[in-house]
Formats: structure tokens, C-alpha cells, sequence
């Protein structure tokens, strides 16, 4: 299937990609494919309500509006191809990095952060008319923080300098051909749970009043983290109900 023939709006700042595309949808402006980068964002949106923090022109900042073609009960499904589709580009990028997919959606290089994937969707009655996906990712920077321990960039874990438009580039036009290709959940899934972080492994999540260890079997069509707890049994985790702990 050919991809679609949608222009890229570039601009230097903007309060958050995801909000001038919904803006756009919202005047009836949009189209599948269109997108949106900007070299700095003043309100960049990250998981839960959390700010996404930029340093202008270091990160790749992108909103891609999509026609999802999928019932608005395999939401995680389409979810999980976009992350598929970013993890393997990076992969293809760079052989010497260990890319992998934080439940649910963190790009992972090297046991690091390098970015995420926030996904708005946009529904009209019962139909499913529009999914904006925001995706933030450092690129260039040489450092970061130290309340950002965890953080990473693709020049940190390569050492080289990579250009924001071939990521970019190479980036959308895979979303696009796995949106566009409507890959079958089953398949998408494999992918997923294949590049699943810390699958196999202990890993500590927290629920705000407890922390405990649990191991991290797979994740569910539905988007609910299957584990292992410690009594043996088998247990499903919802985004935002645990939450994932680094150490």
C-alpha cells in the first residue's frame, strides 16, 4: 500500500505538536499522514500528565495524525505498532544498541530512556476518527541532569551525531506503512512482547503506598503488563494503576 501523500509542517516553536494537530483536526484540516515537527516544544506533553523538557533542536519533536482503520477496542494494538515501528528503526539505525519497549510505551536504548510515545485519540460516537502521535526523542544531547539518571540520547549511546530530519524521515514513513498496512494484532503483539523491556527479569513496581517485585512476563492485547508475583501467580498490571519503578 502506497503511503499517503501528506505534508510535514515545520516550525520553530510551538506550545505542543500534539495540540496544533489538534487544533487542525478540530478546523477540519487535517488529513491522514500530515505532520507536524518543531525544534522546541514550551509544552511538550509526556505520560500522565507530565511535561516533556526539550533543549531546541536537540530533540526530534513529531505528531503524526493518522486514520487509525481499527475498531476502538484494539487501541493498545495500534499503540504497540507504533512503538514496534519506532524500536525497529532505531535497531536498523545503529546495530551496536540493545533497543528495547517499556511497557507501555518508552523507547529503551541500552537500559536508558531515549524517548516516548504519547497517543491521543480522537473519537466521534462510536467511531474511532483520529489518533495523534506524539513522539519525543533525544537526539543530540550530550548530557543530561541529574534528577534524569536514567536518561538517554542517540548520540550518548553511539557517539555519533545523527541528523533530526533522517530520523525523522525514516521514523515516519515506517508508522505510516504499519498504520496504513493494518498488521494483524497477532502480529504486532509478537513483535511487541519480542522487544519488551526486561521481560524475564525482576523489575520493582510501586502502586504509591507499596513497592514489591515481580516478573515481567508479557504484555496483553488489552494493554495490561502480565507478571509474575511473588506467591507464583499470574497477575495483570494497568498503566497508571502500578506503576514501573527504576532502581
Amino acid at each position: 500500500m502506497a503511503l499517503p501523500d501528506a505534508p510535514i509542517i515545520e516550525l520553530d516553536t510551538i506550545d505542543s505538536t500534539n495540540n496544533y494537530a489538534m487544533r487542525l483536526i478540530d478546523a477540519d484540516t487535517a488529513q491522514h499522514g500530515l505532520t507536524i515537527v518543531t525544534q522546541q516544544q514550551t509544552k511538550g506533553k509526556g505520560q500522565r500528565g507530565r511535561q516533556w523538557v526539550d533543549i531546541p533542536g536537540q530533540s526530534l519533536l513529531m505528531s503524526i495524525i493518522c486514520n487509525p482503520n481499527r475498531r476502538i477496542d484494539s487501541q493498545f494494538v495500534f499503540n504497540a505498532s507504533i512503538a514496534v515501528a519506532v524500536a525497529e528503526v532505531l535497531q536498523e539505525m545503529y546495530e551496536n544498541w540493545k533497543v528495547s519497549i517499556k511497557w507501555p510505551n518508552d523507547i529503551i536504548i541500552n537500559d536508558k530512556k531515549a524517548g516516548g510515545i504519547l497517543i491521543e485519540n480522537i473519537l466521534r460516537g462510536a467511531d474511532w476518527s483520529y489518533a495523534i502521535i506524539g513522539l519525543g526523542l533525544n537526539i543530540l544531547q550530550d548530557n543530561f541532569p541529574q534528577e534524569l539518571p536514567y536518561a538517554t540520547s542517540l548520540k550518548i549511546a553511539s557517539g555519533r551525531d545523527f541528523t533530526l530530519n533522517e530520523v525523522r524521515d525514516k521514523i515516519r514513513a515506517r508508522i505510516l506503512e504499519y498504520t496504513s498496512n493494518n498488521l494483524g494484532a497477532e502480529q504486532i503483539m509478537r513483535l511487541y512482547n519480542q522487544s519488551l523491556y526486561r521481560k524475564g527479569d525482576n523489575q520493582k513496581f510501586t502502586d504509591g503506598s507499596e513497592e514489591w517485585l515481580a516478573i515481567i512476563q508479557g504484555t496483553m492485547a488489552d494493554g495490561t503488563l502480565q507478571v509474575r508475583v511473588a506467591d507464583g501467580s499470574i497477575v495483570h498490571y494497568t498503566h497508571g494503576v502500578v506503576v514501573w519503578k527504576w532502581e
